[in-house]
């Protein structure tokens, strides 16, 4: 099974992402991890790829498709996979489907409020653990390491509504274009708990 896992910046993504790999063993594949590792080994695509980073420049739809379609032809794939983070608009949709084969599309539904919510009350440790405000008690200790918490610098009201505003207008476009081709299922209360929403994929990803 492969699939696309689409949701605006909050939906909780990652974290379902997780839960779906672990579950159904699909391999969880994120286009950051692809370039990261691509930037590291110094690849030919990778170096390209970090002139454009270095300059302040995103990165050309063209070369993030060619790094997708490069690491879709390891055998690690063959068992079935998951995209976060790609394709973020129709023209990545439609260089994809020329190299893969995609059974579905899970679009991960939250108020646009709630977002704003959750990305600007989150807060994160240096061990990778995150936590929102509103569970805190007041801590600024990481639960798990001890380690401070703190606020990214992204996460700002600002930045957050330019973040959904890029989402709405590039990426959302999607949902009709996954649609149009029957492969869309939508999680409609992705509001709920981590492993409430989790629920609600597995009852899709069952019927698959």
């Amino acid at each position: 099974m492969n699939i696309i896992l689409l949701g605006a910046p909050g939906a909780g993504k990652g974290t379902q992402a997780s839960k779906i790999a672990q579950k159904y063993n699909v391999l969880h594949i994120s286009t950051g991890d692809i370039f990261r590792a691509n930037i590291k080994g110094g690849t030919e695509i990778g170096k390209l790829a970090k002139s454009y980073i270095d300059a302040g420049k995103l990165v050309p739809d063209e070369v993030t498709c060619d790094i997708v379609e490069d690491r879709l032809q390891k055998d690690d794939v063959k068992g079935g996979y998951m995209l976060d983070g790609f394709p973020r608009n129709i023209f990545q949709a439609e260089r994809l489907d020329k190299f893969a084969q995609i059974d579905l599309c899970l679009n991960i539904e939250v108020d646009e409020k709630l977002l704003m919510d959750r990305i600007c009350g989150r807060r994160v440790c240096s061990c990778g653990q995150s936590y929102h405000v509103s569970t805190l008690g007041g801590a600024t200790a990481c639960a798990k390491c001890g380690g401070a918490l703190y606020r990214r610098a992204d996460d700002n009201p600002e930045t957050v509504k330019a973040r959904l505003d890029t989402y709405n207008s590039q990426t959302a476009p999607l949902i009709g274009y996954y649609k149009a081709q029957g492969k869309l299922k939508c999680v409609k209360s992705g509001e709920g708990s981590p492993d409430e929403v989790f629920a609600q994929i597995e009852e899709i990803l069952d019927k698959q």
